[in-house]
């Protein structure tokens, strides 16, 4: 009860399941996944082929992914989609146990992975929206992302990396197998059966055009789409040299490393179970603009520090704003986006996110090899702090943005029809 709230209802209970059953799975994989890539060839291109193989499918999809799920039934949606994930898995399991894998074929099951990641996880991302009140949205949000970061952060990791030893074809079958059980689990969610809205009439691309003009005219959604891109191209310049950075500049050994990863998800984890008191004791203005400083702050204090105890101390308190805000923010930005469109409001944020770590990843990597290994830090303290000065009035009005989840959605006008709504009560 404490977790799960009688309150919110026992299909959330369901949700909040079928979230740690696949995290952990997830979790066994991203050990595992990067291992059997490096049992298969030595070349770095190839390993970074790999990884990227399963941020490209986001770029390409993840607008069609949003307009899908305000078009049909999203729990069978999600349903499908981790139907798909663990029957790719499932094929990559005999390929392992018949001896018949390569690097192609692990290459093709990433690509597909993520094809299939897509549409899960932006679909999941709107039935906790379906499931439970608006005053809820928050600690819903901080419980899911509990799940993320105890089972995919700190327990799936240390599992994958003990089944990959006893035998390649374990952890990719614990994880379909979880995978399998987290669709039996959403199977069992009540929500209203068919799309959230009438598509009669109605096409996919125009209804991604939809999506992105809401947000667009949005001033509250707007401005956090912004703080989106801004602090992920930031962060992503800074965490792309951070195992670098770690060996190079802490003089860290590779277990330090994984110390330091993984203060991270501590951190985390205190800040998300504290969520709810967080919530009732503290205006939601001075949470986000708490999170944002501490973010640019911190930046400059890995900047600043050569020890690597200090280092860890920072990366605790790090991942605690850092999920105080993704619970913050996303709970803001549900509550304040109409339900037929959520699908393709969640989708923008998540191109947003991987689009804006692409670029600072790009960015870190050139920054570092030029000036060194603290530069990107630095850079990110610069970049998020101006961008935390534009927006810092402007989160006063985003933290309290309300709208009525079944109000019909009035958009502005395309070229060939005419508009006579209005949008944010502005004509």
């Amino acid at each position: 009860d404490a977790v799960a709230p009688p309150r919110m209802g026992t299909s959330f209970r369901w949700l909040l399941g079928s979230s740690w059953v696949s995290n952990i799975g997830d979790g066994i994989a991203l050990a595992a996944g990067p291992l059997l890539v490096a049992s298969q060839t030595s070349n770095a291109i190839l390993v970074a082929i790999a990884a990227l193989l399963q941020r490209v499918p986001w770029l390409l999809l993840g607008l069609y992914a949003g307009a899908i799920a305000d078009r049909v039934d999203r729990r069978r949606l999600v349903m499908a989609a981790n139907t798909a994930r663990a029957f790719v898995v499932g094929v990559l399991c005999v390929a392992l146990a018949t001896g018949r894998v390569s690097i192609a074929v692990v290459l093709v099951a990433m690509f597909l992975l993520g094809v299939a990641e897509v549409f899960s996880v932006t679909t999941t991302s709107t039935l906790l929206p379906m499931l439970v009140e608006p005053a809820d949205l928050g600690v819903g949000n901080a419980r899911l992302q509990g799940s993320f970061l105890v089972a995919d952060q700190i327990v799936g990791p240390p599992v994958g990396a003990f089944l990959f030893a006893i035998g390649a074809v374990w952890p990719f079958g614990m994880q379909a197998v979880l995978v399998g059980l987290s669709v039996l689990l959403v199977a069992r969610i009540a929500t209203p059966s068919g799309p959230v809205r009438d598509i009669e009439g109605t096409h996919v691309l125009r209804d991604i055009a939809e999506g992105v003009r809401w947000l667009v005219h949005h001033d509250a959604v707007r401005t956090l789409a912004i703080v989106i891109v801004a602090f992920n191209i930031t962060w992503g310049a800074a965490w792309a040299v951070l195992v670098l950075y770690a060996l190079d500049h802490l003089h860290m050994d590779a277990v330090g490393y994984g110390l330091l990863t993984t203060a991270a998800a501590v951190g985390g984890l205190a800040s998300t179970f504290a969520y709810g008191w967080i919530e009732r004791h503290v205006d939601l203005t001075t949470v986000m603009r708490v999170s944002l400083l501490l973010e640019v702050v911190s930046h400059a204090a890995f900047a600043l520090t050569t020890n690597g105890f200090v280092a860890m101390g920072i990366m605790v308190v790090f991942g605690a704003y850092a999920f105080v805000w993704g619970a913050v923010s996303t709970s803001v930005r549900q509550r304040a986006t109409p339900k037929a469109l959520q699908g393709r409001v969640s989708s923008v944020y998540m191109v947003c996110v991987f689009g804006g770590l692409v670029v600072g990843q790009a960015l870190g990597g050139w920054i570092a090899e030029r000036w060194g290994l603290t530069a990107p830090f630095w850079f990110a303290f610069v970049g998020a702090g101006i961008t935390l000065v534009l927006v810092w009035r402007q989160l006063a009005y985003v933290a309290h943005a309300e709208a009525a989840p079944d109000e019909p959605v009035d958009l502005p006008p395309t070229d060939d029809e005419p508009w006579t709504g209005v949008v944010d009560g502005m004509p």
